[in-house]
């Protein structure tokens, strides 16, 4: 009979879908994770994965299980939440996914305020221009600009921020007339690898006939820096710009885009106390951070 050290590790090869990536989940090396898998399926007398040189794919039994494993994982959790008592904070290790953006300019300083508050909590933002895979517990929530069109996923609207196009006064000093968005061919235009744009909201220069921009970047941190050099003109968050002096926006009244954030975590998560409680403490101070920048820029 399986118990949860044995669904630990199966849960870690499902997500992993690797012995390496499971042990480091785990924090074990992959010949002991191998070990404890074999050990598992012989126990229960089926093959819970396939294995592959691409790696190790739930069979049908498996896929079976996952969910029930899944269950007893938010359950532990939950108990975990019990015995800490009801001012206890939050506690324990939490995994943030978020664009680059938003994990930049918005997220240090909101983190570092609920940390302050609570002295056993540990979070790891993890920055990356991707959609993360929550099913795989990549992370335990993620910040995204869409919201997921299926999966067993919660999701929460955090709030709506505003994009300008925005240069520096350096460039503006020495660059072309802009006079509107028919100049904008006489400019350098700074934004995104057209085939690394992770999410169709991201892409803000189709709008202006812009498919291909001569200066890019995949990391709107890194345009952001091209544009506070002088290298040209880019669409920037509103809520970034008091992080640049010297880059205003340009072309207001003709040219603005809003986007959103929301919240995403996976549905087994609803009734784990401390996971809403930072995700309630995380929204808040989002908003508060988004209002307070915004009225700066």
């Amino acid at each position: 009979m399986a118990d949860w050290d044995d669904m630990k590790v199966f849960l870690a090869v499902a997500r992993g879908e690797s012995l390496s990536r499971a042990g480091r989940m785990l924090k074990c090396d992959a010949a002991t994770v191998g070990r404890r898998v074999a050990r598992l399926e012989e126990g229960l007398g089926i093959r819970l994965f396939n294995r592959s040189p691409q790696g190790y794919a739930l069979t049908d039994e498996g896929a079976r299980l996952m969910p029930h494993a899944q269950a007893i994982e938010a359950e532990m959790a939950r108990a975990q939440d019990a015995l800490a008592g009801p001012g206890a904070g939050i506690n324990g290790q939490i995994r943030l996914g978020a664009p680059d953006g938003c994990a930049t300019y918005l997220l240090p300083q909101v983190v570092a305020a609920i940390c302050a508050e609570n002295p056993g909590l540990e979070v790891q933002i993890v920055a990356l221009p991707r959609v993360f895979n929550l099913s795989r517990r990549e992370a335990d929530m993620a910040i995204a600009v869409s919201p997921p069109a299926q999966g067993r996923l919660l999701v929460q609207k955090i709030g709506d921020y505003r994009l300008h196009l925005a240069a520096s006064e350096g460039y503006l000093a020495h660059a072309p007339r802009l006079d509107g968005p028919g100049d904008l061919t006489r400019h350098r235009v700074i934004g995104y690898i057209p085939d690394m744009i992770f999410d169709p909201e991201l892409d803000y220069l189709s709008s202006l006939g812009i498919d291909s921009p001569p200066l890019a970047s995949n990391a709107i941190s890194v345009q952001l820096g091209l544009i506070a050099q002088g290298a040209g003109l880019g669409v920037v968050h509103d809520f970034a710009l008091p992080f640049a002096p010297g880059v205003r926006r340009v072309l207001a009244d003709d040219f603005s885009l809003t986007r959103s954030f929301h919240l995403i975590r996976h549905g087994d998560d609803r009734r784990v106390p401390r996971l809403a409680r930072f995700a309630q403490a995380l929204v808040a101070g989002l908003r508060r951070e988004l209002g307070r920048l915004e009225r700066e820029a």
